[in-house]
């Protein structure tokens, strides 16, 4: 077998950071998350037409409960994601503990997005340096027992539940407009 010999020179003089490279910069400067706000945007439903009471109405069949609920799933998407960030909202603002919880945490990042164009932060005066994926742990680390003191895990369990139980009554008694002739109806022979 014949030896391989490897050596060189690496250059390192580009100005992005370890963090940089390895993504840990959010953003809203991706493409995909700006096309998909804005694709939200584009179907979010009339609030007139979404709380239209003449349009409620009790499903026929099953089958006919299922498809209302398909269509109007597809139809008020934005508008149900909307209802659901407005229970987020709702939530933090009526439990006071979640409200500091919350502001510490994003206190913490925006104070940690802020220093990194400073400098870097020295851990105690020890001379260690950490990292900005050290500094958003230990942010995390600390705001972890003050969510769990806040009841953040019964909060979020709320919301999903709550949201869930809106989006489906809504979806199930929002009556769909047919256009489509195509549909076939059974009838007891």
């Amino acid at each position: 077998m014949e030896a391989v010999e490897l050596n060189g020179d690496l250059d390192i003089s580009k100005n992005e950071s370890a963090d940089e490279k390895s993504g840990m910069a959010l953003s809203l400067s991706n493409v995909s998350a700006k096309d998909w706000i804005h694709k939200q945007k584009e179907n979010l439903q009339p609030w007139h037409e979404f709380v239209n009471t003449s349009k409620v109405s009790k499903p026929k069949s099953a089958a006919g409960l299922t498809k209302r609920v398909t269509k109007n799933l597809e139809r008020f998407q934005s508008n149900y994601l909307l209802v659901s960030v407005g229970l987020v909202i709702y939530c933090i603002i009526t439990s006071p503990l979640l409200l500091i919880a919350c502001a510490f945490l994003i206190g913490g990042c925006y104070f940690i997005r802020a220093r990194q164009a400073a400098g870097k932060v020295i851990l105690l005066g020890r001379g260690r340096e950490l990292t900005i994926a050290q500094q958003y742990l230990g942010v995390c680390l600390i705001s972890f027992p003050m969510f769990f003191l806040a009841g953040a895990g019964g909060a979020v369990f709320w919301v999903i539940g709550a949201s869930v139980f809106l989006v489906i009554l809504h979806a199930s008694l929002m009556a769909v407009e047919t256009t489509d002739d195509t549909d076939l109806t059974m009838e007891t022979v």
